[in-house]
């Protein structure tokens, strides 16, 4: 049947309904308007990697509704592992061609949708003032594609330049970011919306960040892996990788997943622990790309991480600027919202919830120079 994929080797499926759908530009149920998901009914094999790329593309056998002709690619992925300690490593994801992880969803959701957009002459919408608005803007300008990215009015900095360099135009909202993302999904002739928070193919293009972690290790996954979460995306995207390699008996166990946020935008980890969360009126944190007080995913991230045994961190803001001078101290410059993730892990250290002796893995997921912060 079509909406299975190639020979049955994927299927899109809603999380709420488990309704199938056979249009890859729909990024809602067709049913009961639930968020739907890429199911892969392909084992991962250690023999299909593609061991002449250097990029994403490597794992191209896995993202089976991409056909390779249409493949739209910057160089993505593959990004290093670095050794910082004995046991603990960081995955350069701020290395990607845009500055951030988010051109691993990118490139598989141009890829696997350009075609069609072009046949009708539309063009892609999304909302976003960040590093996903980035993303999409370059890689609609690599396939072509003419991209309209939706912003809050008063946003500026680094990455709306971005943005706009990359030849998006750019429509400025008033309002709440939730009224934001309802204009760039306000029907109209030729708008395809592929919000990276809402699209299915976005978020299944992160999972091979795990894919990469396990092959960078030899195989032997690490026991525990931090990364800074607010929307979803990074966090649903490596479950997801790694559940999959356990599946395939390629992985040996589950890496402990543990999501770090920030004390002003916490809702998965009050979530998490079952706590009571009311946001700031308005958020101040030097983690500026994590903003999602009332992310649309939660539900699903709290359900994910549950499953996978994993857990929650909240660090305060001299908690982030601490790692994040003490990252660019030993060269590594990202985003604050990448310090994040190491402010988690040594708070989980220091108090003992983490050991010096498990092998770890911190997701260092932006570039430092998106940053509008300034040295003292």
């Amino acid at each position: 049947m079509k909406w299975l994929g190639v020979y049955m080797s994927y299927e899109l499926k809603c999380l709420s309904c488990g309704c199938r759908s056979e249009n890859m530009l729909e990024f809602r149920c067709p049913n009961c308007g639930g968020i739907t998901t890429v199911r892969i009914h392909l084992n991962f094999k250690k023999g299909e990697v593609n061991k002449k790329r250097f990029d994403v593309w490597r794992y191209a056998k896995l993202f089976p509704y991409v056909k390779k002709d249409n493949i739209i690619t910057l160089g993505e992925g593959w990004t290093p592992l670095v050794k910082f300690s004995e046991n603990l490593y960081f995955k350069l994801e701020n290395l990607n061609p845009t500055g951030s992880f988010k051109d691993r969803g990118s490139t598989v959701l141009i890829s696997a949708l350009h075609e069609q957009v072009k046949k009708v002459g539309g063009y892609l919408s999304e909302d976003s003032s960040g590093n996903a608005g980035a993303s999409i803007a370059a890689y609609a300008a690599r396939a072509g594609v003419k991209a309209k990215i939706y912003v809050p009015e008063n946003v500026s900095g680094p990455k709306l330049n971005q943005i706009m360099f990359y030849g998006a135009d750019v429509v400025k909202v008033s309002g709440s970011r939730a009224h934001v993302a309802d204009e760039a999904q306000k029907a109209d002739k030729g708008k395809f919306y592929v919000g990276h928070i809402f699209h299915p193919i976005f978020r299944d293009g992160i999972r091979s960040l795990a894919y990469e972690v396990a092959e960078q290790f030899v195989w032997h996954v690490p026991e525990r892996v931090y990364l800074p979460v607010s929307a979803g995306t990074l966090l649903l995207g490596v479950i997801e990788g790694f559940k999959h390699l356990l599946k395939s008996a390629v992985a040996d166990f589950m890496p402990k997943i543990v999501a770090c946020q920030t004390s002003q935008v916490s809702p998965l980890h009050h979530r998490f622990k079952n706590l009571s969360y009311t946001p700031p009126e308005k958020i101040s944190s030097l983690a500026d790309a994590l903003v999602s007080t009332n992310p649309p995913l939660l539900e699903t991230m709290t359900k994910s991480l549950r499953a996978a045994n994993g857990d929650t961190v909240m660090v305060e803001e001299e908690e982030i600027f601490q790692a994040f001078k003490e990252l660019a101290n030993q060269g590594f410059f990202v985003e604050p919202s990448s310090a994040v993730a190491y402010a988690a892990y040594k708070k989980q250290l220091k108090v003992g919830e983490a050991a010096s002796g498990e092998k770890t893995l911190i997701v260092l997921t932006g570039n430092g120079l998106k940053s509008a912060l300034k040295p003292t």
